[in-house]
């Protein structure tokens, strides 16, 4: 998110369309990202939807104790864990997001995505979460205790189990590395 610095931030408190609109583009695709893999695709744009449409109206509250990066991706998560809530259903159906050439090499690479896709699909909701902030995402333990709101301790063992978990599955589904 480099281009959403602390000047985009304070113009969009001040209700600048235009610093609204470079937010949400440079920030939108990795919110997409996250929701797509926490509930189904066709949910993940209502997901970012309802999350910008959050960010917008409570901007003025974010107070700057954490970045603005763990404070929207907080924003997502819960809008994430909210539907599942409501829907009280798991992710089903899936697209990958990339289009892969077809070759043996390319075929592999495709049949690894679905494995892994299918595997964490199958972790709880919670452990997909941490797992996602820090293996896709990128994020630090701190930065996901604050976007999860638990202790860095609780994202450490979250994170082992969702790793030992994943294991577990991908043997189960014919993974070899």
């Amino acid at each position: 998110m480099a281009t959403c610095n602390d000047k985009i931030v304070t113009a969009c408190r001040k209700g600048d369309s235009t610093a609204q609109r470079t937010l949400y583009d440079c920030c939108a695709p990795r919110i997409f990202r996250l929701a797509n893999r926490l509930v189904d695709k066709n949910d993940a744009e209502d997901i970012v939807q309802q999350t910008f449409i959050r960010v917008f109206s409570s901007i003025n509250q974010f107070a700057g104790d954490s970045s603005f990066e763990t404070w929207l991706f907080r924003i997502a998560v819960n809008e994430c864990l909210q539907h599942l809530r409501r829907e009280k259903r798991r992710p089903i159906s899936r697209e990958l997001s990339e289009s892969i050439p077809v070759d043996s090499q390319s075929m592999s690479r495709l049949e690894d995505q679905e494995l892994l896709t299918s595997a964490l699909d199958r972790l709880d909701v919670d452990l997909r979460a941490v797992f996602l902030l820090r293996e896709v995402e990128g994020m630090t333990y701190r930065e996901i205790s604050e976007t999860t709101d638990v202790s860095e301790g609780t994202v450490a063992s979250r994170l082992s189990r969702a790793r030992s978990q994943l294991q577990e599955m991908l043997a189960g589904l014919g993974w070899e590395p």
